[in-house]
């Protein structure tokens, strides 16, 4: 049995369509096409069952993946142990939320190029969860830190570290509203205050109003900026409350230019995923950078 038939079968397999398994092989969709065929003729067994939208394994395909699959994924280990001084210096593309990725992630990756002389070159992408595993899928990217954990076999995510959310605004917003005020009156207390998002649809302080006091908010945005870092500096300078998490805001709290206006018995939590291809952790680079990451958010927690 061909090899390179193999590949392409677990590869579709995983990636559930023949168009993104053709993106991450590097071939054209008719070839992987021509590929499946050849390898269903040589076994007399058809492997999936096209669909609408991508493919579904038979029950044969299925089996024949989970068979096949380690041993494929054990040959590239192989490879690639064979090309360590290549595979050492290699640029890993890594993507994630422009906050955290530029905050947490690659200042702890930083200690990858250190003195034992194995550069590790870096490429790094900003997005969403979706655009980031979208990407990860299609083979722009190594790895990803994604606050979404994905569906399917094709990627294959680990829980990294938990982001706790804070409720902050400038000193004297929280002067106005008085102190225990959001505890004795709830979510209505902060209604007349302007909030600072990042979006319109107000993701984090809905997450927040939902988790802590289960409604929504009664408010529209005042400030929408794209980045937390953005956030938080409107909050600083007054322009009303958001919802941040306390690893970023910690500083500004410590200096007081913000306070937090209510602190829940259990505070809205936000997971955090290292998510790979399936397969792509017998890369050295790939491996190394995930090893390091797991190693650095103990100290996030």
């Amino acid at each position: 049995m061909d090899l390179a038939l193999l590949r392409t079968f677990v590869t579709v397999h995983r990636a559930g369509s023949f168009t993104r398994a053709a993106a991450l092989l590097g071939l054209s969709q008719p070839a992987v096409t021509s590929q499946i065929r050849t390898l269903e003729r040589q076994l007399g067994r058809p492997l999936f069952l096209r669909q609408a939208r991508g493919v579904t394994p038979t029950t044969f395909g299925d089996e024949l993946a989970h068979r096949a699959a380690p041993h494929l994924d054990a040959l590239v280990e192989i490879a690639e142990g064979g090309l360590d001084d290549v595979s050492a210096s290699r640029t890993l593309h890594l993507a994630g939320p422009p906050e955290f990725t530029a905050e947490r992630v690659l200042p702890a990756l930083t200690g990858l190029t250190g003195d034992d002389g194995r550069a590790l070159a870096l490429r790094v992408s900003f997005g969403t969860a979706e655009e980031t595993l979208e990407g990860l899928a299609c083979g722009r990217h190594d790895l990803a830190v994604s606050t979404a954990r994905p569906r399917g076999d094709l990627l294959a995510a680990t829980p990294l570290c938990d982001e706790e959310h804070v409720l902050v605004a400038a000193p004297h917003w929280a002067e106005r509203i008085g102190p225990d005020s959001v505890r004795l009156k709830g979510a209505p207390a902060l209604d007349d205050l302007p909030v600072v998002e990042v979006h319109e649809s107000l993701p984090l302080v809905s997450r927040y109003w939902a988790s802590v006091f289960d409604c929504r908010p009664a408010t529209t945005g005042t400030v929408i900026a794209p980045d937390l870092r953005a956030v938080l500096s409107c909050v600083i300078a007054g322009a009303g409350l958001a919802v941040l998490p306390r690893y970023l805001c910690a500083p500004a709290l410590e200096r007081a230019t913000i306070v937090t206006l209510f602190d829940p018995v259990v505070p809205p939590l936000r997971t955090y995923f290292l998510v790979v291809r399936t397969g792509a952790l017998s890369l050295p680079a790939v491996a190394r950078a995930h090893e390091w990451l797991q190693r650095a958010a103990v100290a996030w927690c």
